[in-house]
């Protein structure tokens, strides 16, 4: 890759599926090998993302490689990444999952979880649920059984 092809990847805007601190992804990366150039992809958990939606916006992957931890910065603008699959959908309550790199074996997964994303256009006004009772209401109800 030439200086002009970096620039260039880097002016078009790139669609890549939404994820989160805790998902594993695949990403698909560009490798140059002497003159000839092929993807590698690079599979593992999602540690850390950090920038949100702006120019700066990078993220962690890591993974274990015959035994050994490996992490990998990828930035979002990188002309490297050709692609990024979400595998699987984890459910941390953290926003940095650092600690996994201490933890070994079994301790070190995260917890599958499915996520389902709402659309903003549409308008939860139509498809209001009626409200559930509450606390005084119920215990209303159960006094005025018991007293007749």
């Amino acid at each position: 890759m030439t200086k002009q092809d970096i620039i260039n990847g880097l002016k078009t805007a790139k669609k890549f599926p939404k994820f989160r601190v805790g998902d594993t992804v695949k990403v698909h990366v560009k490798i140059k090998e002497g003159e000839k150039e092929r993807v590698q992809i690079f599979e593992g958990l999602v540690i850390k993302r950090r920038g949100g939606a702006t120019k700066g916006a990078s993220f962690i992957v890591r993974k274990i490689s015959y035994g050994i931890g490996v992490e990998r910065i990828f930035p979002f603008e990188s002309a490297a990444i050709e692609n990024i699959e979400v595998v699987k959908q984890g459910k941390v309550r953290r926003a940095r999952l650092f600690y996994i790199r201490e933890k070994r074996g079994k301790a070190a997964q995260v917890q599958e979880g499915h996520r389902t994303e709402i659309d903003e256009d549409s308008s939860n006004e139509s498809q209001e649920e009626p409200e559930s009772p509450t606390l005084k209401t119920v215990q209303a109800q159960d006094n005025a059984q018991l007293s007749t």
